[in-house]
């Protein structure tokens, strides 16, 4: 393992935003990652998690304990069953498995990350969630202090959430486990309508692989959603706030405030979420409350290609990023009575 003290965490975040650690881990191997987490419980040393990233908003002051990166490798594939080490680079992964002609995650390429923080917040895009291909989670349990094999059901997914997430100081991820698809070089069915047009094809069709994954690719970098150093429109961590999930009570209530806000002939977005719930955009709700793309003077802006991705234009801080949050939330709120909520795990920090 490696070691280093007051070490900077803001390169290893796709934000490049956030203080120091007090002291920083790299572990390579499953047996380093658990004896990491070990040593930090037993001395009762706060320890962070840090994979790829992308989903973490960490504060200015920096984290005072043990920073752990899970840098493990391992990719294997066994017919259509595929294991992933917690560390592997999840777009990198993809593009094996597209490589290899399995389908299931394709419609996942581009996403920035590691493999192990996929069943965390049940990551999706286009279509496609790592919930319907996950059959386990390997993971160690830091209650008991074992390593423990947790089934899909027993994962407990839903939209951007698990059991993971809900209680995210018990397990930290080794292993993933998927059953991806054999399906003669196609992809699963195209389900995303603006990926069915972008490919030219119906709701429900296939395609081949590697038009998927490169479709997807072409429109997540439209929106600044695919990593570039060069661009600061991906100095960020994708989207930064959820799309709301309302009952239907709620739903009418801001369909009202809808009309009233912006006319009669106005609909809001809207997509089934399950007996009596309806989703609609965050992407909608920040651009119709005002707050557009690019949006902001200082150091951390709107995205200039996408309303829901919040950027780090370079020299930025953690509370300029928090604060810009915290605005465009009090606005959409203040619009439309709904309160955002923000994907991102905060270190030291709250929105």
């Amino acid at each position: 393992m490696q070691e280093l003290h007051d070490a900077p965490l803001a390169p290893l975040t796709t934000f490049r935003l956030g203080g120091p650690a007090h002291r920083l881990i790299t572990a390579t191997t499953d047996a380093e990652v658990i004896e990491a987490v070990r040593e930090a419980d037993d001395s009762g040393t706060p320890l962070l998690l840090i994979g790829g990233g992308s989903n973490l908003v960490i504060g200015d002051k920096g984290f005072d304990g043990t920073a752990l990166r899970i840098a493990t490798k391992g990719f294997s594939l066994d017919g259509t069953r595929l294991e992933l080490a917690a560390g592997e680079v999840w777009s990198d992964a993809v593009a094996r498995t597209v490589e290899a002609g399995l389908a299931g995650i394709e419609c996942l390429a581009g996403i920035p990350g590691s493999a192990g923080a996929t069943p965390i917040q049940n990551v999706g895009a286009y279509g496609q969630e790592v919930s319907s291909t996950i059959t386990e989670v390997i993971a160690y349990d830091r209650r008991t202090r074992e390593t423990v094999t947790i089934s899909n059901a027993e994962c407990a997914f839903s939209y951007r959430h698990s059991r993971f997430k809900a209680d995210l100081d018990r397990h930290v991820v080794l292993r993933v486990r998927f059953e991806l698809q054999d399906a003669d070089g196609l992809s699963a069915p195209i389900l995303y309508a603006e990926t069915a047009r972008a490919l030219g094809v119906e709701p429900g069709d296939r395609v081949p692989l590697a038009d998927a994954r490169e479709t997807v690719l072409k429109l997540r970098s439209g929106k600044g959603m695919v990593l570039d150093p060069e661009d600061h429109d991906t100095w960020s961590a994708g989207s930064f706030f959820t799309n709301p999930i309302l009952t239907d009570e709620d739903f009418a209530a801001f369909r009202t405030r809808v009309k009233e806000r912006l006319g009669e002939e106005a609909e809001p977005p809207a997509y089934p979420a399950g007996e009596g719930h309806t989703k609609t955009s965050a992407a909608w709700l920040i651009d119709k409350a005002g707050f557009t793309k690019g949006y902001g003077t200082g150091p951390a802006r709107i995205s200039t290609k996408h309303t829901l991705a919040l950027t780090n234009r370079g020299g930025a801080t953690t509370e300029d990023l928090l604060a810009l949050a915290r605005e465009v939330v009090a606005g959409v709120r203040e619009a439309f009575g709904i309160t955002l909520v923000n994907e991102p795990v905060t270190v030291g920090v709250r929105l």
